[in-house]
C-alpha cells in the first residue's frame, strides 16, 4: 500500500500515524493496535506493560543529565470514532483508512480520521524512538475505549506509573493549554412496548445533513440533534395525519451530536399530501432557525406499498415515545457562572433505537459540577419513570478540577512564550478527558493537556493540520528539554 504521509514534517510522526491508520482500532476493537504497540516496545528494547484490558505503558529512561529530574507521563488513547459518510463502502473492522492530503490539512476519505486521538500514539512512538531526545524519564501510556466512557482509564492500574505529571495528548486546538474538563455518565431511558397492527401505506421519514460533531467540544455550536428534532417532526405530524411507527433508529455514538435519523410507519394514503406539505414546512422553519449552524437539514419522506396488516406500535407506546422525544433534555443546559464561555452542563441525546421489546435513548450528561451532573441525570431518570419506563446511569467519570499551583502549566506557559513571542491560552473544557480520572486517583497529581489543531472530530469531515502538527512536535520536545527540576 503506497504511502501517502511520507513527504510530511515531522517526518516520523506522520510515519506512526500513517501505520496506525492502517490498523482498524474503533472503540472494542483495539487488540491489532495494542499489540502493534508491544511491537514496537519490544522492537526499541522499551519496558512495557500491557494489561487485561490492552492498555499499554511504555517506558523510557531519563537521557543523560535528566536522571534526576521526575518522570513524566504522556498520555492518549489509541481507539477512535467510527463514523462515516453514507455514500461511502468502509468496513471499520478491517479496512485500512484512506489518507488523503487537501489544503494543508490530512483527512481520510468519506471517513473519521482518527486524529482524535491517533496523533497522541503518533507524538509517542516518535519520541519513545527518538535517540537525541533530551527528556526526563517518560512513561507513555496509550488507553483503550476512551470514546465509549473513558473504559481504559478507568481500568487501568495507576499504581503502576511513577510519574506525578502528566500531560494529555488529546485536545485540539493549537496554542492552546486545557487545565481543566467536565465530568459525565450516560443515561439510558428504556420504555417497554406493545405492538399492534396498522392499515394503510408506508412511509420512510429521514432527517439528515446535518453537520453533527463532538458532544462535548461542540455542543455549544447551536448545531441541531436529529433525534430530538425527530421527536418535533413526529408530533407535529402527528397533529394533523394519523401514523403508527414500525421503527426508529437515530445515532450510533452517544458522545456524538446525531447527525441523521429515520422513522418508518405505516400512514392513512389520503394523509400522503398533507404529510408532505407538513413536512416541507417543518423543514423550512427548521432550516431558518439553525441558518449558520445546520442550515442545510433535510426532512424527507418517501412512500411504499400498501399494507393490509402492518406489525406497528400500539397508540400508547408511540405517544410515550413522542413525549420522551420532545422532552428530553439537550444541548447547553448551563453556561459557567465563574470561567467566561464555558459551558458548564449539558445532555446529549445521541443514540435512539427501537426494538421488539423496548425504545432505548442513551444521554450523555456532561458538566464540572458533580452535583449539576447527578441532578440533571435524576431529571432524564425521573421523566423515564414517569413514563412508565426504566433509567439505566453508567460510564460515570469525574471532573478534572483547576489546579491553582501547577509546576507544568507555568512551565509550557513559559516556553511557549519564549518560543513563539505570545501568550499561550490557558482554558477550562466542557468535553471530558482521562485527566480526571488521573487526577482523582494519583495523589498530587499536576496534569495538563494540549495538542495540535484538529477540526470537525467525531465527523466524517474530520481533518488535522499539518503545520500545526508540526509545530505541535517541537513545542513539545522543548517543554520535555526545558523540564529540569
Amino acid at each position: 500500500m503506497p504511502r501517502v504521509l511520507e513527504e510530511l514534517e515531522p517526518k516520523r510522526v506522520f510515519y506512526y500515524f500513517e501505520e496506525i491508520s492502517r490498523i482498524p482500532r474503533g472503540s472494542g476493537n483495539t487488540k491489532a493496535i495494542s499489540d502493534y504497540l508491544v511491537s514496537f516496545a519490544k522492537e526499541k528494547g522499551l519496558s512495557y506493560i500491557q494489561d487485561e484490558m490492552n492498555n499499554v505503558l511504555i517506558r523510557k529512561p531519563a537521557a543523560p543529565g535528566y536522571e534526576n529530574v521526575p518522570t513524566v507521563i504522556l498520555q492518549g488513547h489509541m481507539d477512535m470514532v467510527c463514523e462515516k459518510r453514507p455514500e461511502i463502502d468502509h468496513d471499520f473492522t478491517k479496512d485500512p483508512l484512506e489518507l488523503v492530503i487537501k489544503d494543508g490539512y490530512v483527512w481520510a476519505n468519506g471517513t473519521t480520521l482518527g486524529g482524535d486521538d491517533g496523533i497522541a500514539v503518533a507524538f509517542g512512538l516518535a519520541l519513545l524512538e527518538d535517540p537525541d531526545l533530551k527528556a526526563p524519564a517518560l512513561e507513555v501510556l496509550i488507553t483503550v475505549d476512551e470514546e465509549i466512557g473513558l473504559l481504559g482509564a478507568d481500568g487501568f492500574d495507576c499504581k503502576q506509573l511513577n510519574g506525578k505529571r502528566l500531560i494529555n495528548l488529546d485536545s485540539e486546538e493549537d496554542g492552546v493549554l486545557w487545565v481543566s474538563c467536565a465530568g459525565g455518565r450516560c443515561v439510558e431511558s428504556r420504555l417497554s412496548v406493545k405492538w399492534a397492527e396498522a392499515e394503510g401505506i408506508r412511509m420512510t421519514l429521514t432527517i439528515d445533513g446535518l453537520v453533527g460533531g463532538h458532544s462535548g467540544s461542540e455542543i455549544d455550536k447551536n448545531r441541531a440533534n436529529a433525534n430530538v428534532l425527530m421527536g418535533r417532526v413526529l408530533y407535529a405530524l402527528g397533529t394533523e395525519c394519523e401514523f403508527a411507527l414500525t421503527a426508529l433508529s437515530g445515532g450510533s455514538k452517544d458522545n456524538v451530536i446525531t447527525n441523521a435519523c429515520t422513522a418508518e410507519m405505516i400512514i392513512a394514503e389520503e394523509s400522503k399530501e398533507k404529510a408532505q406539505e407538513i413536512l416541507s414546512g417543518l423543514e423550512k422553519d427548521i432550516r431558518s432557525e439553525y441558518e449558520g449552524t445546520d442550515g442545510a437539514i433535510n426532512i424527507r419522506a418517501s412512500f411504499g406499498e400498501k399494507e393490509a396488516a402492518a406489525k406497528a406500535l400500539q397508540p400508547g407506546s408511540q405517544q410515550k415515545i413522542i413525549f420522551l422525544l420532545m422532552n428530553i433534555p439537550w444541548s447547553v443546559q448551563k453556561m459557567s457562572g465563574t470561567i467566561e464561555d464555558l459551558v458548564e452542563t449539558s445532555a446529549n441525546p445521541g443514540v435512539l433505537k427501537l426494538t421488539e421489546e423496548e425504545l432505548s435513548l442513551v444521554t450523555s450528561v456532561r458538566s464540572s459540577k458533580g452535583s449539576a451532573k447527578i441532578a440533571l441525570s435524576d431529571k432524564i431518570c425521573y421523566l423515564t419513570e414517569f413514563l412508565g419506563g426504566e433509567a439505566v446511569v453508567s460510564g460515570d467519570y469525574p471532573a478534572w478540577e483547576y489546579k491553582a499551583d501547577s509546576y507544568l502549566r507555568d512551565k509550557m506557559v513559559d516556553v511557549y512564550r519564549r518560543m513563539y513571542g505570545q501568550e499561550m491560552t490557558v482554558k477550562a473544557i466542557h468535553a471530558g478527558l482521562e485527566c480526571g480520572l488521573f487526577y482523582e486517583r494519583i495523589e498530587d497529581l499536576d496534569c495538563v493537556s494540549l495538542g495540535p489543531d484538529i477540526l470537525d472530530i467525531h465527523t466524517a469531515e474530520e481533518h488535522l493540520d499539518i503545520e500545526s502538527t508540526r509545530k505541535g512536535w517541537e513545542y513539545l520536545k522543548e517543554v520535555l528539554a526545558s523540564i529540569t527540576e
